[in-house]
């Protein structure tokens, strides 16, 4: 059986949010006792030149709402980047999931042709499939990624299965 652009997206996507959301729950218990506000951690970034994990957060959300925008008929949320606290951040990733879940493998129907513009790609496209591969699902990682590692490289004690998140595990 072939697995479905909705199957390796979709559910992943909401898989690794859900992980964020957990990995931000565990910095903000970390920060605690140590009086570090998670709007100090909003601002901290793995170099001078990256955006901070505030940033990171805001465009990992947009990333899995864009792409369910550009590939489906369902219209994604428009969220305006006003996030400032922990509670903030946590409901901009509750209503991506809440987006997310309500895309259904049929609204995919023909995403393979469908042609992915950006704005600052002039001139330029991706053809449906290529901005899955090559475009949102790296992408949507990339932004994760680091900002598990921006938390994780400022002392929150984090660990693999944080990122991973719930997998389904089944028992023999």
């Amino acid at each position: 059986m072939q697995i479905t652009v909705f199957e390796s997206t979709v559910p992943q996507f909401m898989l690794t949010l859900n992980a964020l959301k957990n990995i931000l729950t565990k910095a903000k218990t970390w920060g605690e006792p140590k009086k570090v506000e998670m709007e100090t951690f909003f601002q901290m970034r793995l170099a001078p030149d990256m955006l901070p994990l505030g940033k990171q957060i805001q465009i990992a959300c947009d990333i899995a709402k864009g792409f369910g925008n550009r590939l489906t008929p369902v219209t994604a949320p428009v969220f305006e980047d006003t996030e400032k606290t922990f509670e903030d951040y946590i409901n901009r990733i509750q209503k991506t999931m809440n987006y997310l879940e309500g895309l259904k493998p049929e609204n995919f129907a023909g995403y393979e042709s469908k042609t992915i513009e950006f704005p600052w790609y002039p001139g330029k496209f991706l053809n449906g499939k290529d901005f899955v591969i090559q475009h949102a699902i790296p992408n949507f990682y990339f932004h994760v990624t680091t900002a598990y590692a921006i938390l994780r490289t400022n002392g929150v004690e984090l660990g693999k299965g944080d990122f991973l998140g719930n997998q389904n595990w089944k028992t023999k």
